[in-house]
């Protein structure tokens, strides 16, 4: 329906990493931001779709300590659960081996946010893309770790962060993913879709949550770049990857009845260069709305109609 970039000018050189959210009507995009990935001065930066344009970024988030140094900040993730304030996970550290979790609370649609409060030790949080908010109102948060092995796990808080349980995925760890993605079906299964080092998006599914079968390959490939996805309202479910095995183009987006058999069905970007790392979500008007890196300088907005698809 449209497309656009969230901003054209900004205080910092390099974006990457965006995350999208509804709250009170109202889109909200972050991501980080600073003179390149990794630098100190990188922030978490946010804006905010008010009418028809977006409003200028504003860095929402530092990685400063106590003594005022800083860390990169990495992956932020916006959430809004059903009640409670909206939420805005990122990382701060060196690097993905060493880096830890972060949440800062906002009860005014971000507009302004509560002081940053480290996770506790071994919890992530949401590591890049949405967590799913269950029945009884807790956050399944798909998270993983990037050290010598690559692997998924999920993180559940059902008090809206105060208290964690960190969930393995034991049949699952015989594949190098990270960075999943939770599909969950209008049965009440739930898959996960996952970047990975196999040239192709793995994939796991559950019927429960809690006992996941054995991580495999999807028949569609993913050069080693973060992806999204989401469940719409009519079934359908929704991807957002690149259609490569090797580099960060073109960016593509996949349907399908079942989460097994994928169909293309949309091209965002083909030019040279890099279109990466996606955030998905269907609002409450039914429109679906995709961010996604372009060039490593901006993040580009772009906004569906399922039933065109």
């Amino acid at each position: 329906m449209q497309a656009g970039f969230l901003f054209t000018d900004a205080p910092f050189a390099s974006a990457h990493a965006s995350t999208i959210v509804e709250s009170g009507g109202t889109l909200l995009a972050a991501w980080f931001g600073g003179p390149h990935e990794g630098h100190p001065e990188v922030g978490i930066w946010l804006a905010r779709r008010e009418g028809a344009s977006w409003s200028a970024p504003v860095e929402v988030a530092q990685g400063r300590d106590s003594r005022g140094r800083r860390s990169p900040c990495w992956n932020p993730v916006l959430c809004q659960p059903r009640q409670g304030p909206l939420l805005l996970f990122y990382k701060v550290g060196p690097s993905p081996r060493r880096w830890w979790g972060m949440l800062a609370r906002s009860s005014d649609g971000g507009r302004s946010w509560s002081e940053p409060a480290r996770l506790p030790r071994g919890i992530l949080g949401p590591i890049k893309n949405k967590p799913v908010e269950l029945e009884d109102g807790a956050l399944l948060c798909p998270s993983s770790t990037e050290s010598l092995i690559w692997r998924c796990h999920l993180e559940r808080t059902a008090d809206g962060g105060a208290s964690w349980q960190r969930l393995s995925l034991a049949a699952s760890r015989t594949r190098s993913s990270i960075q999943p993605s939770i599909l969950r079906f209008p049965d009440g299964t739930m898959q996960l879709v996952c970047r990975s080092r196999q040239r192709a998006i793995t994939t796991c599914r559950s019927a429960d949550g809690l006992r996941w079968d054995r991580m495999r390959p999807l028949d569609l490939p993913n050069p080693d770049s973060g992806i999204d996805a989401q469940v719409l309202a009519d079934g359908r479910a929704l991807l957002v990857y690149n259609h490569s095995r090797r580099g960060r183009t073109p960016l593509n987006l996949a349907l399908s009845r079942d989460g097994r058999r994928w169909q293309p069905s949309l091209v965002l970007e083909d030019a040279p260069g890099e279109y990466s790392y996606p955030a998905v979500i269907q609002a409450a008007d039914g429109l679906i709305h995709i961010t996604y890196t372009w060039q490593r300088r901006r993040i580009r907005h772009v906004e569906l109609d399922p039933a065109e698809l």
